[in-house]
């Protein structure tokens, strides 16, 4: 039985998306990571308690955070995340992600399961993050469409293959991608990418995504960047994730001049500084 939501219950193309008032905000916006697991490679465990994952939401929506994208299955990049079933993520999600609605900001669920992301919009949120782009669970791009809410379709490969043009193998998933959310008649305009900095790429990879986005930008839509903490940043000077935050910024303004309309982080104060300064020196030349 499909999951979709039924076309009564829709949102129309003509309605204002929650993607385009973000974007019609004139500037960069920041996308709050909030892990609810254990395992996440950056900060598991730190806000798997509800209050401390409702505190976490209210201290990055204080700090400038524009979305928060909560997630209840790790996705770590780098091997070791261990997969939970749709009922885990749900019995994370279910004391916190209610609570996340009346903050007063757009929220968002990183997920790559079809029935996990139906319930969240249902309990609130309004953005739906795949780090499969729509090509792992069949069901997703129904719900999607049958919401009517907008989706970021992150690229990622089983495992990284450091012989292979990184640039073009994002574009030909976007291609696949889009061709799916096209079939289940997801508007363009609700439609994010990202190149899914760190996933199934090679640190020298990522860091081409991020110096080439640009190229990205042949597609017409915008571009989500995470660079956040990510590994790329240790080999180029060793250091644990959470001391990884001046290359999570280096990182974010340099995809931001390529092109890149959202960043996704986990410092937000410190990114929302950043972007802040950086224009205003910008608007004094």
């Amino acid at each position: 039985m499909s999951l979709a939501k039924p076309p009564s219950a829709r949102s129309t193309d003509s309605e204002p998306s929650v993607l385009a008032r973000l974007l019609a905000l004139g500037r960069p916006v920041v996308m709050g990571i909030l892990n609810v697991t254990p395992d996440s490679f950056s900060d598991g465990g730190r806000f798997l308690a509800p209050e401390q994952a409702l505190a976490q939401a209210k201290r990055m929506i204080a700090e400038g955070a524009d979305i928060v994208d909560i997630g209840a299955e790790s996705t770590r990049p780098y091997g070791g995340a261990v997969a939970v079933s749709a009922d885990q993520e749900l019995a994370r999600l279910e004391p916190i992600l209610p609570a996340l609605r009346d903050l007063g900001v757009p929220i968002s669920i990183d997920t790559m399961k079809a029935e996990v992301a139906a319930w969240a919009l249902e309990a609130g949120a309004v953005i739906v993050n795949d780090v499969w782009g729509l090509q792992r669970d069949p069901e997703m791009a129904p719900i999607v469409s049958g919401y009517g809410i907008p989706i970021v379709i992150m690229h990622n490969r089983e495992t990284a293959d450091p012989t292979i043009d990184i640039m073009a193998d994002i574009a030909a998933f976007f291609t696949r991608s889009l061709e799916i959310a096209s079939r289940a008649g997801i508007a363009q305009n609700r439609i994010v990418l990202d190149p899914g900095i760190g996933f199934g790429k090679t640190p020298e990879q990522s860091m081409t995504a991020i110096a080439q986005l640009d190229r990205l930008t042949s597609f017409g839509l915008p571009l989500l960047v995470g660079a956040s903490r990510k590994r790329f940043i240790d080999a180029v000077v060793p250091s644990p994730p959470d001391r990884r935050i001046g290359g999570s910024i280096a990182s974010h303004l340099l995809a931001i001049e390529n092109g890149a309309a959202i960043v996704r982080a986990h410092d937000v104060a410190e990114t929302v500084q950043a972007f802040r300064v950086a224009a205003a020196i910008r608007r004094t030349r």
